[in-house]
This record gives structure tokens, C-alpha cells and sequence, in this order.
């Protein structure tokens, strides 16, 4: 058990560590620097946006929208970025928001295409974690009827596994009112399953 904590310890202190490394060299522009960056997180942040967001397409776009305002930001600020991690999500959040902004409709993603987007292990596997026991027409309609900040939340903590405290970095929360909004949020998948079991 010790040297599973010990590596686990090990691991995000030498992420952590790598982070910093990471700004310090894009603060001096070093295009290096962004590939690695780049490579480090571009899965994550495209699937944070990817069930958000209608098409691949669309996601693809505001993935590559994220990294480069990431760029330019990091490279210009003269504020110091204390969680690159947490910077990244609050960005690619943001554009989700302008983009639905500049549609000026949201449009939900169509039920059979919500399953399509399930489609590597860690999205498999909340849908486990929640122990969803209902037909794929009822998860389709879980999905559909949640609100927002609910989906967004479970998407947050469950599929991108973020910390409460990186939850709250970027929803500009209290990490006890995330604490909250992950509960109220599984608790109505866990009623809405109850009710269509």
C-alpha cells in the first residue's frame, strides 16, 4: 500500500513539476514547450469538449482554439499561472460557452450520436460508476435531461477525473459548492434511473 502511495505521490509531484518546467519555457515562447504541452493534455481537453458539442468536427476546432489561446495567453501574461491543468479546462470551457454563444441556440447532441461519443474506457466507464441499469434509449434520455452544470460536473469528475479543487479552479467555485453540484448531480441520474427502471 506504501509504494502505491509513494508512486502515486511521485507521479503528480513530477507532473506538477513538469508543468512548471512547461511554463517556465512557454513563457519564453518555446515552440518545444507547446508540443509537449500539446501532446501532455490534447486527448483530455478534446474529449472535455467533444460531449459538449455537436460534431467532431466542432470539438476538433475548439480543441485546436484552446491550445492556441493557451499559447498566446501564457506567452503574454505578465500573471503567474499556478495550474496549467486547471488554466486548460477554464479555457476550453470558456469556448464551449462562445461557441453556443455565437450559434445562439444550443443544440443538443442527437441521442444515437451521444452513445457514438461514449466511446473510449474512461467514458465506459461512468457510465458503470453511476451503475446505469436502464435500456440505451433511458441512458440516451439521462444524457439529453440533464441540466448543464450537472453534465458538466459529471463530465469533470467522472470522465476527465478532475479534482474537486481543479473542478473549482475552473468553474470559479468553492471546492464545497463543487462537493455539492457532484452530489445534487449524481442524485438525480441515480432518481432519473430509479424512476425508468
Amino acid at each position: 500500500m506504501c509504494n502505491i502511495y509513494a508512486y502515486l505521490s511521485s507521479t503528480i509531484m513530477s507532473l506538477s513539476l513538469k508543468e512548471k518546467l512547461l511554463l517556465v519555457r512557454l513563457k519564453k515562447k518555446d515552440k518545444d514547450a507547446f508540443g509537449e504541452l500539446y501532446d501532455l493534455y490534447v486527448a483530455s481537453i478534446y474529449r472535455f469538449i467533444f460531449f459538449k458539442v455537436p460534431t467532431r468536427q466542432d470539438a476538433e476546432d475548439l480543441t485546436s482554439e484552446t491550445f492556441l489561446k493557451i499559447w498566446n495567453y501564457v506567452a503574454e501574461t505578465q500573471e503567474e499561472v499556478k495550474n496549467l491543468k486547471s488554466l486548460l479546462y477554464t479555457t476550453a470551457r470558456n469556448l464551449v460557452v462562445d461557441f453556443y454563444r455565437k450559434k445562439s441556440q444550443v443544440q443538443l447532441v442527437g441521442d444515437e450520436e451521444t452513445l457514438l461519443k461514449i466511446e473510449d474506457s474512461r467514458q465506459q466507464n461512468i457510465l458503470s460508476q453511476i451503475d446505469i441499469k436502464a435500456e440505451v434509449n433511458n441512458i440516451e434520455e439521462i444524457i439529453k435531461g440533464l441540466k448543464d452544470e450537472y453534465r458538466e460536473v459529471i463530465v469533470m469528475r467522472y470522465v476527465e477525473q478532475l479534482s474537486i479543487t481543479e473542478i473549482a479552479e475552473v468553474l470559479n467555485k468553492s471546492k464545497g459548492s463543487v462537493r455539492v453540484l457532484v452530489h445534487r448531480a449524481l442524485k438525480v441520474v441515480k432518481e432519473t434511473i430509479e424512476k425508468n427502471v
